[in-house]
């Protein structure tokens, strides 16, 4: 049975299935948005051709970010051995901050598969959004607390 990996999408070698070094379970059923007080949640469709791409957000106006973030603009998260991704905390040489990020899944919607990226909780405030790494504003955001924010990018 394969495994995914921390995009969704599927891992293995020669030798069989690799381990998710992140989140064996992502894109494997509902999101579970945790909003209320000053946290809102953001849902973007994407194009089918970004499935598993990852995409970043960070907060345009410098305020927290993500609810819970131990970094501002950050998240914690619990890593098994190496990772492909750098935190700019001085871990894997970064020099760069760890922006949260999240993979494109395939959901299933009433109308059929919808692509879409889920920031599931995060602080009221402006964000914007790139693909990983971040380089260019794709799209641009105000997320609400206590409201799911919907976006479409861009192709």
């Amino acid at each position: 049975m394969p495994t995914t990996d921390h995009t969704g999408t599927a891992a293995s070698t020669a030798n069989g299935p690799e381990p998710s070094t992140e989140n064996p379970h992502a894109g494997q059923g509902p999101v579970l948005l945790d909003i209320g007080g000053d946290v809102g949640a953001l849902i973007v469709t994407m194009p089918a051709a970004m499935e598993g791409v990852e995409i970043e957000i960070r907060p345009r106006d410098g305020h927290a970010g993500a609810a819970g973030s131990a970094r501002p603009g950050g998240h914690e998260h619990q890593h098994h051995g190496d990772h492909d991704h750098e935190h700019g905390d001085g871990s894997a040489g970064a020099a760069r901050p760890h922006l949260v990020h999240v993979a494109v899944v395939a959901r299933p919607a009433d109308a059929g598969v919808v692509h879409s990226a889920v920031f599931p909780d995060l602080v009221e405030g402006s964000y914007e959004l790139s693909e990983k790494p971040f380089d260019q504003v794709r799209v641009s955001v105000a997320v609400t607390g206590g409201e799911v924010a919907q976006a479409v990018w861009p192709g």
